[in-house]
C-alpha cells in the first residue's frame, strides 16, 4: 500500500520534478559559462560549480541567503534575473501540480483504503463483513451496533458510504468503497482475519451475492455465510456449493402469508421472535381464507401462487404478459384499472396482492381495489424504504418491505442461530399451541416485541455454568437460569423456547429438566432479563447466590452490592 502511494505520487509529479531539474541545471550551467568579475572591477574567471548550486540554491528557493562570493558582472546580473523567474515559474508549477495530487481522488482512495485495511487488521472483537450497505444494510448495521457486535461493510456507492458515517453508532464501522464481488476486497476486509464471524452477502446484485459467496467458502469454509438472493435458480446455485443460509425475501414473505392464511397463530408467533425487539406489538391482522387476486406475475408473484396454490388457496392472476401459463387463471391488465380487477372478481374475492416492482402501481392498485371491494384484505409490496410515509398513510393490512424481511432474517440467524430451528418445528405445532405461547411472550414482555438470544453451556460462553457442571460435577436445574440475581426468589421476565442436546431438541423445556454440558438453548424476553442472566452464567460469585443463597465474598459480588444498578438491569443487588 505504501508502495502504491509512492508511485502514485511519483507519476503526479514527474513532469513538476523534470521541469525544476532542468531550471536548476540551466541556471548553474550559466553561471559557471559566464564570467565575473573581481572586487576592482577587472575580468575575474566564472563561478565554480559548488558556487552557482550554492547560489541557485537559495536564490530558486526565495530564501534570499545573501552570502555572495564575490561581485557579479552585468551579465551575471541578467543572468540572474532570467534564472528568478524561471525558478518562479518552476516553483509555482510544482506547487500547484502538488495540490492538485493531494485532491486527487485515486490518491485519496489508496490512502483510505490503506487506513481502511490497518484498522481492520487492529480489530480484537468479533465481527461480521457487511456486503453491500443499502437499506437492508443500514438496517443490520444498527441493529449489531445496538447489540455490540463490530461490522466492516464494503459498498460501492460513495454516496451509501458517507451517510453511513453520520450514523450514531456506538462503535465506528468500517467501510470499503469498492465492490465486494473482486475477493481482494474481501480479504481487504478481514475475510481471513482471526476475529471475523461472519459474512452477509445482501446486495440487490444476486450475480454479486453468489460471488461473494462462492469466495468466502473457497477462502474460509469456516465462516458462517449467509446470502441474499431473488432468483431461484441462483438460490438453488448457492445451497449447491453449502453456503449455510440463503434469505429469498420473496419466498420468505410468500410462506409467511401462505401460513398465516393456514395457521394465524403461528404467523404471529414467527412475527413476534422476529421483529424488532421492545417494539409495541403490532395490531393483528389475520389474512382470510378464500378467493385472492394476485396482481403482478414476476418473481415476488410467482412465488406468492407457488405458496398459496399449496395451501388450496384459490386465485386469479392479473399481469399484461398474454403468455403466461395455462396452470394459472389469468387476466391480462395491469390492476390499476378497475375493469381487470372487475373480470378477476375483486368484487368478491377476500383479498388482493399488489405485487409489481413499482411501488406507484402498487399503491394504485390497492386504492382501485378498496373501491371496489372495501372489506378486501390488502397486501401490499413495497419496494422502497423512501415511500415509507405513502405506505404509512394508506396503511394495508400487510406490507411486504424487502429490506425488512431480509434484515429480520439475518439478525435471527447471526443473534440467536436456534432460531431457525425452532421456526423449523414450529410448523408442526397446532394452532393452539402457537396461540399459548405468543400470548405468554406478550403478557411477560408487556406487549413488547421480546428479545431472543441463545446461549451455549462450554467454557467460553457460560463459563460459571460450565465450571459447575463440567469441573465440580454438581446438578443444576434449567429453571435456575431464570432466578434474578439480585433476588433470588423472583423469577425473570423471559422463558426458554427450546434446549439442543446431542442433536435431540427438546420444545419448551421445563424448569426441572437437569442441565448437561454443552447444551444449547434459546431464549426469549426482555432486554434487561437477558443482561440479569449474563451475570448468573458468567460470574461464579452471582451463580453461588442464585443456587444456594449464600452470600460471595468475591471482589466483583462486593462491588456490585456497592453499585446498586447492574448496567441496564437497573436492579439493586441485595442480600435476601
Amino acid at each position: 500500500m505504501n508502495a502504491s502511494v509512492f508511485f502514485i505520487a511519483l507519476r503526479r509529479m514527474r513532469a513538476p520534478l523534470i521541469v525544476l531539474i532542468v531550471i536548476y541545471a540551466l541556471s548553474t550551467l550559466g553561471l559557471t559559462l559566464i564570467p565575473g568579475i573581481d572586487a576592482e572591477g577587472r575580468p575575474a574567471p566564472p563561478m565554480s560549480f559548488f558556487h552557482a548550486f550554492y547560489f541557485v540554491s537559495y536564490t530558486a528557493s526565495t530564501i534570499g541567503f545573501g552570502e555572495l562570493p564575490g561581485a557579479f558582472s552585468e551579465a551575471q546580473r541578467m543572468w540572474v534575473t532570467v534564472v528568478i523567474f524561471l525558478s518562479v515559474i518552476g516553483w509555482s508549477y510544482s506547487i500547484i501540480s502538488l495540490l492538485a495530487l493531494v485532491q486527487d481522488r485515486g490518491l485519496q482512495q489508496v490512502l483510505l483504503t490503506g487506513r481502511f485495511v490497518r484498522r481492520v487488521r487492529q480489530l480484537g472483537e468479533p465481527f461480521y463483513i457487511l456486503c453491500g450497505c443499502g437499506e437492508t444494510g443500514l438496517l443490520i448495521a444498527r441493529a449489531l451496533d445496538r447489540d455490540g457486535i463490530r461490522v466492516v461493510t464494503i459498498e460501492r456507492n460513495e454516496g451509501r458510504i458517507q451517510e453511513l458515517e453520520i450514523e450514531d453508532f456506538s462503535a465506528d464501522v468500517l467501510a470499503l468503497c469498492g465492490d465486494a464481488a473482486q475477493p481482494q476486497h474481501l480479504l481487504m476486509a478481514g475475510l481471513k482475519h482471526r476475529s471475523c464471524r461472519g459474512v452477509l452477502a445482501i446486495t440487490d446484485d444476486d450475480a454479486a451475492n453468489l460471488s461473494v459467496a462462492i469466495a468466502s467458502r473457497l477462502m474460509n469454509p469456516s465462516l458462517m455465510v449467509i446470502a441474499r438472493v431473488a432468483s431461484p435458480s441462483i438460490e438453488a446455485n448457492m445451497m449447491s456449493f453449502g453456503t449455510h443460509y440463503v434469505v429469498n425475501h420473496f419466498e420468505k414473505f410468500a410462506d409467511y402469508l401462505a401460513q398465516a392464511i393456514h395457521s394465524p397463530n403461528w404467523y404471529r408467533l414467527v412475527d413476534l421472535l422476529t421483529g424488532l425487539p421492545g417494539q409495541e406489538v403490532s395490531e393483528r391482522h389475520d389474512p382470510p381464507a378464500g378467493n385472492w387476486v394476485i396482481c403482478g406475475y414476476g418473481r415476488f408473484g410467482q412465488a406468492v401462487v407457488r405458496n398459496l396454490e399449496r395451501q388450496g388457496v384459490s386465485l386469479t392472476v392479473i399481469d399484461p404478459d398474454p403468455n403466461l401459463s395455462s396452470s394459472v387463471h389469468h387476466i391480462v391488465g395491469q390492476g390499476t384499472e378497475a375493469e381487470p380487477l372487475r373480470r378477476a372478481g375483486i368484487e368478491t374475492a377476500v383479498g388482493i396482492v399488489a405485487g409489481s416492482d413499482h411501488d406507484t402501481n402498487n399503491l394504485s392498485i390497492a386504492m382501485t381495489a378498496k373501491e371496489l371491494n372495501p372489506d378486501l384484505f390488502v397486501v401490499l409490496r413495497q419496494n422502497r424504504m423512501a415511500n415509507q410515509v405513502l405506505f404509512d398513510a394508506y396503511d394495508a393490512d400487510f406490507t411486504m418491505v424487502p429490506s425488512k424481511i431480509v434484515a429480520r432474517e439475518c439478525l435471527a440467524l447471526i443473534t440467536s442461530p436456534l432460531l431457525s430451528r425452532f421456526f423449523g418445528l414450529l410448523r408442526g405445532w397446532p394452532d393452539a399451541r402457537a396461540a399459548a405461547l405468543a400470548g405468554q411472550l406478550e403478557a411477560l414482555c408487556g406487549r413488547r416485541v421480546p428479545l431472543v438470544w441463545g446461549v451455549r453451556l462450554n467454557a467460553a460462553e457460560a463459563p460459571a455454568v460450565h465450571q459447575w457442571l463440567m469441573m465440580e460435577q454438581k446438578p443444576m436445574a434449567l429453571g435456575r437460569l431464570r432466578h434474578d440475581p439480585a433476588a433470588r426468589t423472583e423469577t425473570l421476565p423471559l422463558m426458554p423456547l427450546l434446549l439442543l442436546r446431542d442433536g435431540r431438541d427438546h420444545q419448551q423445556p421445563a424448569d426441572e429438566m437437569l442441565l448437561q454440558p454443552g447444551d444449547q438453548l434459546l431464549f426469549a424476553g426482555t432486554r434487561a432479563a437477558k443482561m440479569a442472566q449474563n451475570l448468573v452464567v458468567d460470574n461464579r460469585n452471582v451463580l453461588d447466590y442464585v443456587l444456594t443463597g449464600q452470600d460471595a465474598q468475591g471482589w466483583l459480588w462486593r462491588l456490585l452490592s456497592r453499585s446498586g444498578p447492574v448496567g441496564d438491569v437497573g436492579m439493586q443487588v441485595r442480600r435476601k
